[in-house]
């Protein structure tokens, strides 16, 4: 087993004994040298004195005053940004409980992409002794977009802005086995695939987002991701789940769904309430679980003996992205606060 996944920022937490992340100093400073942040050689004087001071203590109070006199209107915005979003953390306390409170406030004011980082850090630490390369890349569904081509009657699951890059740049910088043509189109890259003849290469690759998955029916992929699901569910809520991919659902009874991202939730939605689908929506559909609670006496009355299904959808435009905080705020609990 390898190490993996060093950009998720690990060395910068502390686990505490809850098995959460605690935040702490250098988390922080972490953002105040992201590239929109850190001073450059056209800084002012007012700009320079505020990063120092914050890499010095990251808790320093900023007033709007203090932003004011900066005389890079978009750094001062930037700074209000990130500092806006190292009191949510500070407040906290731990990247979980961060994320939590983000979520039920609707992400109000946090950049998309430290949202995706707080999952990948999540994520890092739920699965930090894993040793199968096949579950770890299925984890990266929860925080990086997928580019999905159903080309032979498979499922093939690459990360979109590895595609996207090596589409546009034909692979220059070298990915080892990637094969491109400069006029081939978008959904014909190719890239290593994942099985469990080669998923050792995964180690040292990780960090590069370059390897693919089948994710149809039974193959391993499908079962890795559920199995990330059930620790994800684990880890925030305290309770046990069993998730296991289905081809239909096929339940008189269906009494919940949770879809784990936008279409997916519509798709379900329309499904449940008997509105006629059509077809291309049901195409859309890459993934179905049943979800059962093991703990009855969590789960409201109503829901209890009975399965929650869940689903993986992907875009008009052949994309998946995951929204894992749906599993946190969705379910048929008792205290759903």
């Amino acid at each position: 087993m390898g190490d993996f996944w060093k950009s998720a920022g690990m060395h910068l937490v502390e686990v505490n004994a809850d098995g959460w992340l605690d935040v702490t100093p250098d988390l922080l400073r972490a953002y105040y040298t992201r590239p929109e942040i850190h001073p450059v050689d056209t800084s002012c004087a007012e700009e320079i004195e505020l990063f120092e001071d914050l890499m010095a203590d990251p808790l320093t109070q900023v007033p709007e005053e203090r932003l004011g006199r900066l005389a890079d209107r978009d750094a001062a915005d930037n700074y209000a940004v990130v500092l806006a979003y190292r009191d949510l953390l500070a407040e906290a306390g731990t990247v979980e409980g961060a994320y939590l409170r983000m979520m039920r406030a609707g992400q109000a004011q946090v950049p998309p992409v430290f949202v995706d980082q707080m999952v990948h850090l999540i994520v890092r630490n739920i699965l930090k002794a894993c040793h199968d390369p096949i579950r770890l890349r299925a984890g990266e569904i929860f925080f990086r977009e997928q580019n999905v081509s159903t080309d032979d009657g498979r499922v093939m699951l690459a990360d979109e802005e590895i595609v996207e890059m090596y589409a546009k740049s034909g692979g220059a910088g070298g990915l080892g086995q990637l094969l491109i043509d400069s006029d081939t189109p978008l959904r014909e890259v190719h890239l290593d695939v994942l099985d469990e003849d080669n998923k050792d290469i995964y180690w040292e690759r990780s960090d590069r987002f370059d390897t693919v998955v089948d994710f149809r029916f039974t193959q391993p992929a499908l079962d890795a991701f559920a199995r990330v699901v059930e620790a994800w569910v684990a880890h925030f809520l305290g309770i046990e789940v069993r998730v296991q991919p289905r081809q239909s659902v096929e339940d008189e009874q269906w009494s919940w769904h949770i879809g784990l991202d936008k279409e997916a939730n519509r798709i379900l939605n329309a499904l449940y309430t008997g509105e006629t689908v059509p077809v291309e929506d049901i195409q859309q559909l890459i993934a179905l679980f049943r979800m059962d609670i093991e703990d009855r006496s969590s789960v409201i009355e109503t829901m209890r003996g009975k399965p929650v299904y869940l689903a993986l959808a992907m875009t008009d435009a052949n994309r998946i992205k995951m929204k894992p905080q749906n599993l946190l705020m969705n379910m048929p609990l008792v205290d759903a606060t």
